[in-house]
């Protein structure tokens, strides 16, 4: 499991949430079969997602991060939960580049320069909210800042780091985000970019052993920080039979009658766990007698 750690300065100015996420980041990395590249970039996106979830204040509330880009990755997605457990999946797993100009995984390649990213948060009311910036890098972590900068006017550090080693699994995963409230001083500012600005890269340092409450206190250095809380999020698929069951009789009675029709099983696959779920032809007429028509 993750382990979460939030602190706040004195004054309740800023906050600083750190995450170590290797457990989560290898879990995917299991579930997907995903390249070096992706591993990272997948990871970073659900490093991302779980900070920003554990944010939400509704125990039901969720949090989604899309990337539509022109990277060869294809889609990638986050879904968090309030508690910071998160599940992802992208469009090809397996995609292999070469290292950047910089001797790192080329994560904005696989993710791709020119796209969107999409932060969708359903909070229980009749619509979700939903904000999409262009991408700023596709290097993940510039563009939650910017996504925070422009959506929701909330100055935002975010750093977010996966390292692979060669046999692709995880070395280490975590990110950190810090955020500013109004009413924070120029005295705060100033702290906090030399805090960050000293600050070696967050995989570095849980690597090292450092724990995020460690590093939390090291980003407001200077700002008496005291704990707000604490969490240990998971890698975690809420999908069911039911559900998929749901997703199925939405089709329409038109659409189960000519699945119906060709005879065959047919068996449903979870893109966030790979778990299979298999529909024979007397479920599927029990489904049939649950749907609707939907006009075309």
């Amino acid at each position: 499991m993750g382990k979460l750690y939030r602190a706040i300065t004195a004054d309740g100015s800023a906050f600083a949430a750190v995450i170590d996420a290797k457990d989560i980041v290898s879990e995917i990395e299991r579930i997907h079969k995903t390249s070096a590249v992706i591993t990272a970039g997948l990871g970073r996106l659900s490093i991302a997602a779980s900070l920003m979830g554990y944010m939400l204040k509704g125990r039901d509330d969720s949090l989604t991060l899309r990337i539509d880009a022109d990277g060869q990755a294809g889609q990638l997605i986050a879904v968090s939960d309030s508690m910071g457990n998160v599940k992802a999946s992208v469009t090809d797993p397996r995609v292999e580049l070469p290292l950047n100009s910089q001797g790192k995984l080329d994560v904005g390649g696989a993710v791709g320069h020119n796209g969107t990213l999409s932060v969708i948060k359903d909070l229980g009311l009749k619509e979700p909210y939903v904000g999409v910036i262009p991408l700023v890098s596709g290097e993940i972590a510039e563009d939650v800042a910017q996504y925070y900068a422009v959506s929701e006017q909330i100055p935002t550090v975010c750093g977010l780091g996966v390292l692979v080693n060669p046999d692709l699994t995880v070395r280490a995963a975590g990110g950190f985000l810090v955020q500013l409230l109004p009413f924070a001083g120029e005295s705060v500012i100033s702290a906090i970019e030399k805090n960050v600005a000293a600050l070696p890269p967050i995989s570095s340092l849980l690597e090292s052993g450092a724990a995020p409450a460690e590093i939390a206190h090291r980003l407001l250095d200077g700002l008496s920080p005291e704990e707000l809380d604490t969490a240990e999020p998971v890698y975690r698929c809420d999908c069911s039979r039911e559900r998929t069951e749901r997703i199925l009789i939405s089709l329409g009675k038109k659409e189960i009658e000519s699945i119906i029709s060709d005879g065959e099983d047919i068996t449903v696959s979870c893109h966030f766990c790979g778990r299979k779920y298999v529909f024979g032809q007397e479920d599927m007429r029990s489904l049939l007698k649950r749907a609707v028509d939907i006009d075309t």
